[in-house]
């Protein structure tokens, strides 16, 4: 698995010297390089000797140093953390990506004796310290997996309720719901969607332009929330024009959902055009090896009276290892087969 990349801070903190005999570069969702990991950790001082296999030491553990990321990554970010929380010195990191998770990790790094500035924003700075210790962590609740839900219950129609919700991280979330018609209410910790809500794209002031939802790293709309918007249109009265701007082969599934009778148009790699409340039908549909993507098909498929096939959605899982459980307990008609 590629995330595996995440491991490499900890050997080489551990063990100095570290030999990788595969490397991945890339999944569904297209090409994605290590470069920037390997770039960070040789600003941190590592040696990195790229061949088959990939060998990366730092005999003398890491020192601090500055870097200004290309692209604000994720995993990047999360490395640079680990990496440099053990260094000696001061690092910083200027573009740092600033989603939920990377916060949840600084924040348990924190907690584990490691001094950083600037969470949950585009610069980190980094004190190394000597070592870490023990901690009482608590994740925050995956925001991904709260919108998976209500997505479900609009599409549908029915009324969900998602307890453990964190309202601060809703705020752009439930502006993308409303430009699809629906209301997203927040009472303390419980995100809820009512019933029989009418799916209808709102218009932009600027009425010569397509209403649109446009996805990014942190603060911008998840990414990977897109497609289960791109679902929802599909039952919703009006026309909207997706961007995504993280992944080549992001929009890789539509073929997929046009089976279903969805009419979509692909512009380019990163946007398409949904023309929503088309007749729909239940279908047999392929499910390529992205979670969201999955969950997107489900979705349509639940909310078509019939019987509907989701092949190779076993993807789903690793998300969301109960969600089966969960959609029969608000009363939807699913397996595994």
């Amino acid at each position: 698995m590629r995330s595996t990349v995440l491991l490499y801070p900890a050997l080489l903190h551990r063990l100095r010297k570290i030999t990788i005999h595969a490397n991945t570069k890339g999944c569904s969702l297209g090409v994605r390089e290590i470069d920037p990991h390997l770039e960070i950790l040789r600003a941190l001082g590592a040696s990195v000797h790229d061949g088959d296999p990939l060998v990366i030491a730092a005999p003398g553990g890491f020192r601090g140093a500055r870097h200004w990321l290309d692209y604000m990554s994720v995993t990047v970010t999360e490395n640079f953390a680990m990496a440099a929380a053990l260094a000696s010195g001061t690092s910083t990191l200027i573009n740092a990506a600033s989603e939920p998770h990377v916060q949840d990790l600084c924040a348990a790094l924190v907690k584990m004796g490691a001094k950083i500035k600037g969470l949950g924003t585009s610069r980190l700075e980094v004190t190394g310290v000597k070592k870490l210790h023990g901690a009482t962590i608590t994740i925050s609740t995956d925001y991904h997996e709260i919108v998976t839900f209500l997505a479900l219950g609009a599409i549908t129609g029915g009324e969900v309720r998602v307890t453990n919700s964190l309202p601060h991280h809703f705020d752009l979330i439930t502006r993308a719901f409303a430009k699809l018609g629906v209301t997203v209410e927040h009472e303390g910790d419980v995100a809820i969607v009512r019933k029989h809500q009418k799916l209808v794209i709102e218009s932009p002031f600027t009425s010569n332009l397509l209403p649109k939802i446009e996805a990014a790293p942190w603060p911008y709309f998840s990414v990977d929330l897109l497609p289960l918007m791109i679902a929802l249109s599909t039952r919703a009265e009006g026309t909207i024009h997706f961007w995504n701007k993280v992944y080549e082969n992001g929009f890789s599934w539509i073929p997929e959902l046009a089976k279903f009778g969805a009419h979509a148009m692909v512009s380019d790699p990163h946007r398409i055009v949904v023309f929503g409340n088309r007749p729909l039908r239940p279908a047999v549909v392929d499910s390529p090896y992205i979670i969201r993507a999955a969950v997107a098909l489900t979705m349509v498929a639940a909310a078509i009276p019939g019987r509907s096939v989701v092949r190779h959605a076993e993807i789903i899982k690793r998300a969301h290892p109960r969600f089966v459980e969960n959609l029969r307990s608000l009363g939807a008609e699913l397996e595994w087969k």
